[in-house]
């Protein structure tokens, strides 16, 4: 599958390496060197933004902000010079799905950005989509779209992606390193209070969930 993927870094001979690295891939490539320049392309999505925490004019939190609010389904990976664990959490806490601290290497950002396409989309397929009911939300896999009472139930990929994980695994426990282990992948780095954060999320959006905190080890969800 074709990817478009919007690259927002502002350090001239970083964007244009990565944009190189990316187009590589096969992907179509727009890359801004400023937070203006992303904020105009907001309402024209991509499959995927690869965002730099600190731009000259808007810094990466606002404007994930704005393009959570506008495509709250869009996975967004951020980069950033400084990898302090209260950054990594601010940017989970506004949606992110991946988190990269500079210095790296080009190859680990396509590598991450690989595995959360692969993650988030579906490949095209002939099929009809697959609708698991779970009263009382129904759930649309291929299109990755909750809906309560025929109304959407807006959920990030990171939410829809636990919520895959707990429905298709009902009355197994699972601990918070397993969880960071599915939803973010063996290469993330980091506190596991971002599964507690994300979980807190999703309970938030789907309160009906039956979703069980095992004290002092995960969670699960109980079937039926």
């Amino acid at each position: 599958m074709s990817y478009n993927v919007y690259l927002v870094e502002d350090e001239q001979n970083l964007n244009e390496l990565l944009t190189m690295y990316l187009i590589n891939e096969k992907w179509s490539v727009t890359s801004c060197l400023t937070g203006s320049q992303a904020r105009e392309l907001i309402d024209k999505p991509p499959h995927l933004w690869i965002l730099d925490i600190m731009l000259p004019d808007i810094d990466g939190y606002q404007l994930i902000r704005e393009i959570k609010a506008a495509t709250p389904n869009v996975p967004v990976i951020f980069i950033s010079a400084r990898d302090a664990d209260i950054d990594r959490v601010l940017g989970l806490e506004l949606g992110s799905d991946d988190y990269i601290s500079k210095p790296f290497l080009p190859r680990e950002l396509v590598i991450r950005a690989q595995k959360l396409l692969s993650r988030t989309y579906i490949e095209e397929s002939t099929e009809s989509s697959k609708v698991i009911t779970l009263t009382p939300y129904q759930i649309d896999e291929q299109v990755r779209i909750v809906y309560l009472n025929n109304e959407e139930v807006t959920l990030t990929s990171k939410e829809f992606d636990l919520l895959q994980l707990f429905i298709h695994n009902q009355g197994q426990a699972f601990s918070r390193e397993q969880i960071l282990t599915n939803i973010w992948g063996e290469d993330y780095f980091g506190t596991d209070r971002v599964v507690d954060d994300l979980v807190r999320r999703l309970r938030k959006k789907m309160p009906e969930l039956k979703l069980e905190t095992i004290y002092g080890f995960g969670y699960r969800m109980l079937k039926g």
